[in-house]
């Protein structure tokens, strides 16, 4: 809880927030002028108010605000050159992301792994979109799951997500725009340091651990039950973990023994939304109030934080001022649905990628829909309608071991109204696959706004699939003739609306079956969007737990 002290947990007026960052913007300029703007009226807005954005990371952002050497702090913000963004006339998305770069670390550390011993692999540990509309003043932030394999993660072809962020930032984005229809406006990069400073210059934060737990690979080591103060380092052990290993019994002393989850990096996630919901409520409960511990929390931080080029500090107060309200508890946290590949490691077209997810649908559209706010039947790239299904040629080719599968999915199609041009068949990319829904047309520009019908008319056929299934742009895998091709895998099925009942209601959609997502050994249940804590997991202190409350 906030402390009923106001004086001491305010900020400036939204006014002189706004002034703050238009005064920033031109400290940064090569002539160095400065221009500021008098406040209005003293309408001051509480910082444990603002903790929305520190729960969605970017509560670095939002301390620059009270910073008393914020025209020079806010010019070290680095900023570095990302393809493909959208300009935002409303809603924006904004591409949050923690990389592993070890070289980028200002003290190399060996927990981590040493750049200089050939540690220097650039993956994204975390990638999360957080989604503003500042005409509803509504907030969202959704977790894509690094394992995700999707069509376009590199360059040249399908990859886990995680590896995007190796061939830069662009190709993050682009990405995420090609394969869900998501279109990301801005980006903001931290790294293991970023995440440390701000726990560190905050004096730490208090979790509970209900049993003893244990992860090799982060470090992570809780060998008592309790409430413990953690610091940058072993909090960042704690949203890390992924490999986590669960006391079975209270006298069983011997981590080596103990059982592992099986969840992997839907786990992880699960954790680390809770310590951002703990984090949040440190920072309201501290206030941050005093200039000068302000001005220590943005000089731990502010060299190890990169944003895009048109991501300007003056717009970073602007969402601040605008979101200075908003209540964390309604703020949706939502991760993309998937079904986890359990063959061992995947075998795609020869190479082995470890340990990989498939995106299900159709809740993972509706989990874009919800954090996005799309309507039925809107495009969420630009929010226009959707092409009527009878408007288009699409084209299905068998790309499973499913015989007759082609034929089963175009007849469905054809019952929802969709103009079937071919079916065909493929071969397999690997024991299992995920549908593709193919489109092609122009490729996404580097600097201007995309807009493509291929885009808009496979997000038509998606919302229609059931099963593990996703969009790919590749003009070259569509069918000569058809704008969009379905190209099948395993445990695929479509979407058909039951016949009307005779009352004012309508029955829930029903969907033919090819096969059941979980019933074979090839994928696990599908993970759920909103995830509840485990009982092993760490959380927030409260007074009825032993030792400190945070």
């Amino acid at each position: 809880m906030a402390s009923k002290n106001s004086k001491d947990n305010r900020l400036a007026n939204g006014e002189r927030l706004e002034a703050l960052g238009a005064a920033i913007e031109q400290r940064s300029n090569a002539n160095g002028a400065r221009r500021s703007r008098r406040p209005g009226t003293r309408h001051r807005v509480r910082w444990g108010r603002l903790i929305a954005f520190s729960v969605l990371g970017l509560v670095v952002v939002l301390i620059l605000g009270v910073a008393a050497d914020y025209l020079y702090l806010g010019s070290k913000i680095h900023h570095t050159h990302v393809n493909y963004l959208q300009s935002a006339n409303g809603p924006e998305n904004i591409l949050l992301v923690g990389s592993t770069d070890r070289c980028a670390l200002k003290v190399q550390n060996k927990a981590y792994g040493l750049c200089q011993d050939g540690v220097n692999g650039i993956n994204s540990d975390i990638v999360m979109i957080v989604h503003v509309n500042p005409a509803t003043r509504q907030l969202g932030l959704l977790s894509i799951p690094r394992d995700l394999f999707i069509p376009n993660a590199r360059i040249e072809g399908p990859n886990k997500i995680d590896a995007a962020l190796y061939e830069g930032p662009s190709q993050l984005a682009t990405a995420i725009e090609e394969d869900f229809a998501i279109p990301i406006n801005h980006y903001v990069e931290l790294n293991f340091d970023t995440f440390a400073s701000v726990v560190d210059a905050l004096g730490g934060v208090y979790m509970y651990f209900p049993v003893p737990i244990f992860d090799a690979e982060s470090g992570l080591n809780i060998p008592h039950p309790g409430c413990r103060l953690l610091d940058g380092y072993h909090a960042l052990q704690v949203v890390r973990a992924r490999h986590l290993q669960i006391q079975p019994t209270p006298t069983n002393h011997d981590f080596h023994t103990w059982p592992q989850e099986g969840e992997s990096d839907i786990a992880r996630i699960r954790r680390t939304h809770e310590f951002l919901r703990v984090l949040a409520a440190k920072v309201a409960s501290r206030g941050l109030g005093d200039p000068f511990t302000d001005q220590s929390i943005v000089s731990s931080v502010i060299g190890s934080i990169q944003v895009d080029q048109n991501f300007s500090e003056r717009h970073m107060i602007s969402l601040a001022r605008d979101f200075a309200s908003t209540n964390i508890n309604s703020v949706p946290q939502l991760t993309y649905p998937v079904v986890e590949v359990e063959t061992g490691s995947y075998l795609y077209q020869g190479y082995h990628y470890g340990d990989v997810e498939f995106p299900v649908q159709p809740t993972g559209q509706s989990t874009l829909d919800t954090i996005f706010q799309v309507s039925p039947g809107e495009n969420s790239f630009n929010y226009e309608s959707l092409p009527k299904a009878h408007s288009f040629a699409v084209s299905v080719e068998n790309g499973s071991n499913i015989s007759g599968q082609a034929a089963t999915i175009a007849n469905a199609l054809t019952k929802k109204g969709f103009t079937i041009q071919s079916k065909g068949t493929r071969t397999p990319d690997g024991p299992v696959d995920e549908t593709i829904v193919w489109y092609g047309g122009k490729q996404p520009p580097a600097n201007a706004n995309w807009k493509s019908p291929g885009l808009a008319a496979a997000q038509e056929v998606l919302d229609q699939l059931r099963g593990p299934a996703i969009l790919g742009y590749d003009p070259s895998e569509v069918t000569p003739g058809a704008l969009v091709t379905v190209q099948t895998g395993d445990n695929l099925s479509v979407v058909v609306a039951a016949p009307k009942t005779t009352g004012p209601t309508t029955k829930k959609a029903t969907s033919t079956t090819t096969t059941t997502i979980g019933a074979t050994s090839e994928f696990s249940a599908p993970t759920p969007t909103n995830q509840a804590l485990e009982p092993y997991d760490p959380r927030a202190c409260n007074a009825a737990h032993d030792g400190p409350a945070n």
